[in-house]
Order: C-alpha cells, then sequence, then structure tokens
C-alpha cells in the first residue's frame, strides 16, 4: 500500500538508460543526480538484519502466494470481491494478519479500509476497494496487498489485464512493470535513491507516460510504513534527504505510471484515487532487501 506524498517480449530499454543503469553510481545524462556529499543528509532507515530479513522474505513468500490466488482469478465476469476472498483466505490459512483491513484512513471521517486487497480498475490509480461490479475484457486491475507473519511484513502490487486490452493499454503495463524491474538492478550499482528515482522517472517519460508523483513508496519492516518514503521521480527534497542504499534497507518500491496526465483525485470514498483525466493506469510493487550480495525482491513465490 502506498503513502501519499505532503505476456510477450518486453520493450528493451533506451540505450542510454541501459547504460546508465549498468554504471555503477551512474546516471543517464550529462548532470549528476547527486546533490553535492556536503548538502546530502541521508534519511532515516530501520536497517535490518540478514536474520530479520530471511523472516520477511517469508511474509514476502506468502503474499506471492496471495497474488498467485487472486491472478487465476482474473477473468471477465469475475469480481474484485472474489479477488479479495481468495487474498483473505490464504492470509488466514497461514495464520497471517492482513496489514490494508481496517489501516485507518487518512481523510477525516472517512472509514478505515474495509478489506485485504486494493483493487484498482482502469484510470483508478490505487486503493480501490472491491466490489461485486464484474470485470470486463478490456479492463485493467491492479491488486495491491501484504500481510504480517511471524511479526514482519511483507507488501507488493500487480496490474493484471482482463483478456484481451488495446495496445496502448499493454505497452502501459509492460512499461510499469520494466520499470519496477530496472530500479532492482539499479539499487545494486546506485549509491543513493535518487540515482535510482532518476532512471525510473527518465524511463517512464521515454514511453510516453507519466509518474503518479501524490503516492511513494516506503521503508518496511514490522510496520508496513515505516520510514523514508521512496518517490520515484526526483525532486529538491529527495536530493537533500536522500536514501543511502546499503546492506540492511528493506523498501517497498511501488511504480504508479499513467497514461495520459499525473494528476490524480481522491472519490468520496476517503480510499480510491484515480486519474483526473480518466485514462488507465498500472500499479506494480515489490518489497526488495539490499544484502552483502544485491538486491533481491523479498515477495516472489
Amino acid at each position: 500500500m502506498s503513502t501519499h506524498r505532503g505476456p510477450g517480449r518486453r520493450p528493451s530499454l533506451p540505450s542510454f538508460l541501459a547504460a546508465a543503469a549498468r554504471r555503477p553510481g551512474g546516471v543517464a545524462g550529462s548532470k549528476p543526480a547527486e546533490a553535492p556529499p556536503s548538502t546530502r543528509r541521508p534519511s532515516t532507515v530501520q536497517l535490518k538484519s540478514p536474520r530479520e530479513i530471511a523472516l520477511m522474505r517469508e511474509a514476502g513468500r506468502l503474499v506471492a502466494r496471495a497474488h498467485e490466488a487472486a491472478r487465476v482469478l482474473v477473468v471477465p465476469g469475475a469480481t474484485t470481491a472474489d479477488l479479495d476472498a481468495a487474498v483473505a483466505a490464504v492470509f488466514r490459512e497461514a495464520g497471517a494478519e492482513p496489514l490494508f483491513l481496517n489501516y485507518p484512513c487518512s481523510t477525516k471521517g472517512k472509514p478505515p479500509f474495509p478489506a485485504v486487497i486494493c483493487s484498482s480498475v482502469n484510470e483508478q490509480v490505487v486503493h480501490g476497494i472491491p466490489n461485486k461490479r464484474p470485470l470486463k475484457a478490456g479492463d485493467v486491475v491492479a491488486v495491491d496487498t501484504g500481510c504480517r507473519l511471524d511479526g514482519w511484513c511483507g507488501d507488493s502490487a500487480f496490474t493484471w489485464a482482463v483478456g484481451p486490452v488495446a495496445p496502448e493499454v499493454r505497452k502501459l503495463l509492460d512499461a510499469t512493470a520494466d520499470v519496477l524491474q530496472l530500479a532492482v538492478r539499479a539499487m545494486g550499482r546506485c549509491r543513493w535513491w535518487s540515482e535510482v528515482a532518476t532512471l525510473m522517472e527518465q524511463y517512464v517519460r521515454s514511453q510516453g507516460f507519466s509518474v503518479i508523483e501524490n503516492f511513494v513508496g516506503h521503508g518496511i519492516g514490522k510496520d508496513m510504513h515505516e520510514e523514508p518514503q521512496v518517490p520515484n521521480f526526483v525532486s529538491k527534497a529527495l536530493r537533500k534527504h536522500d536514501i543511502r542504499l546499503e546492506p540492511g534497507v528493506v523498501l517497498a518500491v511501488e511504480p504508479m505510471v499513467a497514461m495520459g496526465a499525473k494528476e490524480v483525485r481522491t472519490l468520496d470514498d476517503g480510499w480510491t484515487v484515480e486519474t483526473k483525466d480518466r485514462r488507465p493506469s498500472a500499479h506494480f510493487e515489490h518489497t526488495i532487501a539490499i544484502t552483502a550480495d544485491g538486491p533481491e525482491i523479498l515477495t516472489l513465490p
């Protein structure tokens, strides 16, 4: 779950981005992404030990199992309530605590989140509430979920096509999945998160899409939302309070990409966020740990 900011062959990365992702500590372009060391103040990060990362890996694997239970149900005629029930059953059988259910709403007077998954359809970006409306061929649905297992959290999201989708929608899904994989690779070569965020933002723009800036990723551990915030774009604030990428850092990285403009609005339910231009969006997320051997995706089967 994001925090609010206060099938075919994947397309290859443009050459200038691919080279930057391979370059130790490097980013695309001639202008450095890093703030001068004298002005950068690293964000607060709770470093995790190898033992703690191993425990988070078990939570992450369970989240991956839950996503697989949901994915097989993504067909025309299914409902997002069906997906929610399937994920809830996986967590219940494992004795895990769903992280989203009853999560407090940031909008005063609005109820806590009522489900185990966020299910965001088409123009909905994040935090969509499951319902009984049948999915149609051509829809896309983003499923975001997480759990706490033996005291440690895992959190991930995928966006799936419901049957065949338009070519431009498939490109959107592929680009969003690709930018997350780009981030994983770059986390093993870059020293600061701002370098990774630069690559992510540049790649999304190179595909003709927009990065959603109102919602960002986050640190994760015993709690779902820990410091720091993890944006998928670069700002002066990030360069000033950057994230040092070192063993023990565990981040929930979650690019949200819009086909059209980046502006969003929250609906009257206090939760569902959609694009203002009502064009489709996509959302992918993994919990990623930096280890002595490099970055590891914890939310894999």
